[in-house]
């Protein structure tokens, strides 16, 4: 796994500030939807513990913040996070974009030989596992061609506010879909946020 999987494996951050609406006006959708950085938390000590899967050899996996430094986190894997109005990127990649509704779509173009291509393909709906059950949890799905027939398909399930619940990556070989590794939250620990911290509205 590399550590874009394991960041991609560490989770969710800020909150996305509300639309003025004239006095007295009705509350709109557009103010209570999620933005990126509802679902990855970028506390410093925040920590989450995992069991990680590899071609059938599981170990315990803990990752935990362990600085930030002007917006950007870093953790205990040496991987780095920040949030911005587009949504929430490692040192590559977006993990996660806005706007969070099914079909949103994204490239990521890591190298000059490796292109990912990201879709939301799910929102709204509860994922459970041995952390707990959560609400209005998003699943992005990414692919990277291998070669010129295989397919690495990333499926990753992230729960607001507490960041990556599941990852589970497949090879895809013609009809043959292959599971090669997997990252299940086990347990999760808060740490709250700053009194006065604000999180950077996502553009549309």
């Amino acid at each position: 796994m590399t550590r874009a999987l394991v960041v991609l494996a560490v989770f969710a951050i800020g909150a996305m500030a509300c639309v003025k609406t004239p006095a007295g006006a009705p509350t709109t959708a557009v103010e209570e939807q999620r933005g990126a950085a509802d679902y990855y938390p970028m506390t410093v000590g925040t920590s989450w513990d995992y069991e990680f899967s590899l071609l059938g050899d599981t170990r315990a996996l803990t990752v935990t913040i362990l600085k930030s430094v002007d917006g950007v986190i870093e953790d205990s894997t040496g991987a780095q996070l920040m949030a911005d109005s587009f949504g929430v990127r490692d040192q590559k990649r977006y993990l996660l974009r806005n706007p969070i509704e099914n079909g949103t779509r994204w490239t990521n173009v890591v190298s000059p030989s490796s292109i990912e291509t990201y879709e939301i393909i799910s929102t709204g709906a509860s994922c459970e596992g041995p952390a707990g059950k959560f609400q209005d949890c998003v699943i992005v799905e990414s692919r990277n061609r291998a070669d010129q027939t295989r397919v690495l398909v990333n499926e990753v399930t992230f729960a607001p506010g507490v960041g990556i619940v599941r990852l589970s990556t497949t090879l895809e070989d013609g009809a043959r879909r292959v599971p090669q590794s997997s990252l299940t939250l086990k347990r999760f620990q808060a740490v709250p946020r700053p009194a006065g911290s604000g999180a950077t509205p996502p553009q549309r």
